[in-house]
C-alpha cells in the first residue's frame, strides 16, 4: 500500500484522530468486513484510507463519510481512489444513510470511529439497522466491552441494552496503541454489529425503549423503582415478574423490552 498518501496531514485533536498503521490488523479488519460488490459498501471516516485502499481495491464503488475538509480533497485527487469512491462531506452524526440504499442491495458499514462520537454515532446508525447487513468498528476497547456486556457488569448500561436490541454484538480483535499515529492513551478494540433480520425482542415503540433506558441509567446507584417511579407502579412491575429493587444493570434486555412494551399498553 503506498505511503503518499499519509504524508503531510498531521492527526487533529478536535477530529480525535488517530490513523491506523498496522498492516497486519488492517488485513485482519479488511478480512472481518468481506467487501463485495452485492452490498452497499459505506466507510465512515476514511481519514487517511488505511481501510480505504485495501476495500476499494476489492469493490466497484465505496460510499465515504468525511468531516475533514483536507482529508475530503486529499480522498478527491488520490491517483486510485478518486475513481472508485463517492464520497460525502459532513457530520455522520447528522448523515442520512438512507441516500445511500441501492435496489436490492443491503449496507455493510465500517469505519475507524473518532472515540468521541462513537456512542452517538451508534445510536444514529440503529436508527437504519433495517438497511444495513454488517457493522465494523474500531472503537475503544472500553466502548466495545460496554456493546457486548452481559447484566449484572459494569459495562453493561443503556448503550448495551440498545445495542443488543437492534444487533447481535461480536468482538473481533484487540488493538494495543502502538498500531497508531499517533498512539492514543487507551486500547482499541474491533467489534462487528449484526442488525437482526427479526427481532428476538420486538418492542412496540423504539423511542419509548430508548426513553425508558435513559431514564433508568440516569442514577446507577439506585434501585429501578427508585430511578423509574414516573412511568411505572408497584403493579406494573408485579405483572411483569421483574423485581424492582434491582439496579439498572441488572435487567436484562428482554426485560427491558417487556417493560416499554408495558408502557405502550399503558398509554393506550
Amino acid at each position: 500500500m503506498s505511503n503518499k498518501v499519509h504524508l503531510g496531514h498531521t492527526a487533529r485533536k478536535r477530529f480525535g484522530q488517530n490513523f491506523l498503521t498496522d498492516e497486519g490488523v488492517i488485513s485482519s479488519i479488511v478480512g472481518a468486513i468481506a467487501p463485495d460488490n452485492d452490498h452497499v459498501m459505506i466507510e465512515i471516516g476514511p481519514g487517511l484510507g488505511a481501510l480505504t485502499e485495501p476495500v476499494a481495491d476489492m469493490v466497484d464503488n465505496l460510499s465515504v463519510v468525511e468531516l475533514d475538509r483536507d482529508l475530503v480533497e486529499r480522498l478527491q485527487q488520490h491517483p486510485i481512489l478518486k475513481d472508485k469512491l463517492t464520497i460525502n462531506q459532513g457530520d455522520a452524526l447528522q448523515f442520512d444513510f438512507s441516500t445511500l440504499q441501492q435496489p436490492g442491495k443491503k449496507m455493510k458499514v465500517f469505519g475507524n470511529l473518532p472515540y468521541n462520537i462513537s456512542t452517538p454515532l451508534m445510536f444514529h446508525l440503529f436508527e437504519f439497522a433495517e438497511q444495513i447487513e454488517t457493522m465494523h468498528f474500531m472503537l475503544q476497547k472500553e466502548v466495545v466491552l460496554r456493546l457486548s456486556a452481559s447484566p449484572g457488569t459494569k459495562a453493561y448500561g443503556r448503550l448495551t441494552v440498545m445495542a443488543q436490541y437492534f444487533c447481535q454484538v461480536v468482538p473481533v480483535l484487540e488493538v494495543p496503541p502502538h498500531c497508531f499515529t499517533p498512539p492514543p492513551k487507551v486500547d482499541s478494540a474491533v467489534v462487528r454489529l449484526l442488525p437482526y433480520e427479526v427481532k428476538p425482542w420486538p418492542c412496540k415503540d423504539v423511542n419509548v425503549l430508548r426513553h425508558l433506558c435513559s431514564t433508568a441509567f440516569s442514577m446507577r446507584r439506585k434501585t429501578l423503582r427508585n430511578n423509574l417511579k414516573a412511568l411505572l407502579s408497584d403493579d406494573d412491575f408485579n405483572a411483569l415478574n421483574i423485581d424492582s429493587s434491582m439496579r439498572p444493570e441488572q435487567i436484562s434486555v428482554p426485560q427491558y423490552v417487556a417493560m416499554a412494551n408495558l408502557l405502550c399498553d399503558n398509554k393506550k
